[in-house]
């Protein structure tokens, strides 16, 4: 059975995957570094240290094929791609081998800006769109995941 997990540092997202993970009958964990510490019913939680990319190493590492990651890191997704995972955004977006070529270059680019001291716009405000179209997005890949491994 797939499990989802979580790069529970600053996800708006948990309680509704938690939700669609009992639906499904899915395992769901959250792990988040000791200055995030989060516990939700119907989850289990894994504390790492707190450092750069310490979540992102646990989380790879318990990545299997199918399993279903909910982060924002595009990092983090393409590891998770090379480990035939499936990961998805907070906004529903899911990362493929199709996108995350782009995404990880529009990064290193926004970066590049930074580092010379530019400014860049920050993300807009999270609406309950946004969170019912993470909900749709994230109930069919589920779907998805169920009837491949019913294969």
């Amino acid at each position: 059975m797939a499990t989802i997990l979580i790069d529970a540092d600053a996800c708006p997202v948990v309680d509704e995957t938690i939700r669609i993970a009992k639906q499904f009958g899915f395992r769901c964990m959250l792990i988040c570094d000791t200055t995030h510490e989060m516990h939700r019913d119907g989850a289990e939680t894994i504390i790492v240290s707190k450092g750069a990319d310490a979540v992102d190493f646990v989380l790879v590492n318990r990545v299997q094929k199918n399993d279903i990651v909910v982060t924002q890191d595009y990092g983090l997704a393409a590891m998770v791609l090379a480990k035939k995972g499936h990961p998805i955004d907070q906004n529903g977006r899911l990362y493929t081998e199709e996108n995350i070529d782009q995404l990880l270059y529009a990064r290193h680019t926004a970066q590049k800006i930074r580092m010379a001291g530019g400014r860049l716009r920050g993300p807009k405000k999270r609406s309950k769109e946004s969170n019912a179209k993470f909900e749709l997005s994230m109930r069919e890949l589920c779907k998805r995941i169920t009837e491949i491994e019913s294969k």
